[in-house]
């Protein structure tokens, strides 16, 4: 491996976990960066300035691969944010039911050295089942998804409430794309395997 600390720009523990899966070393950081929507930004530009801003605020020292990553749900055409409360989780699945929901996720990976930061897009779509009112208070009940985007954990019981998933990875619904980050490692000189 390159002489480099990897830095995970993140507090969320989905993200730590998910990068954990590559038995890398590696620290977390939290970002300092606002992460209001720019006026008639798209969801796709929001998260990959985001992910991008969040790499580059934890970088503060040599020799750092930061991560960066920020993801948003888009239904009907509006950003959807995390819930923080049960009657919103709610109310974000009963739009959810029976339609097909995109998640865009950004990832960035910065060099401290370089001052290079190379980002990518990844675009995740959860087929929804109809929910009845009873299936979604269920599910919000026992799983407390209120702060996930979407009220949901697709790594959890959430998986109950899809048809079908489609996109080429996974974790990336869970916030942190690793077939694209390992991808973005290896041409930093950083082999997972």
């Amino acid at each position: 491996m390159a002489n480099y600390q990897l830095v995970l720009a993140s507090t969320s523990p989905f993200r730590k976990s998910l990068l954990e899966k590559l038995a890398l070393p590696f620290v977390t950081a939290e970002p300092d960066c606002d992460e209001t929507p720019y006026s008639n930004e798209s969801p796709q530009d929001l998260v990959m300035r985001l992910a991008q801003k969040k790499a580059q605020s934890c970088a503060n020292a040599p020799h750092q691969l930061i991560i960066g990553s920020d993801q948003v749900c888009v239904i009907d055409g509006e950003i959807i944010g995390k819930p923080h409360s049960r009657s919103k989780a709610i109310a974000q699945l009963q739009r959810q039911s029976g339609k097909s929901i995109t998640f865009y996720t950004g990832l960035a990976l910065h060099n401290s050295d370089s001052q290079q930061t190379t980002t990518v897009l990844d675009t995740f779509t959860v087929h929804f089942k109809s929910l009845s009112t009873s299936m979604i208070e269920n599910y919000v009940d026992k799983e407390q998804p209120l702060n996930c985007a979407g009220s949901f954990k697709s790594e959890g019981l959430g998986i109950a409430l899809f048809e079908r998933l489609e996109g080429k990875d996974p974790n990336t619904l869970v916030g942190l794309p690793l077939i694209d980050l390992i991808e973005l490692l290896k041409a930093q000189g950083v082999n997972v395997i």
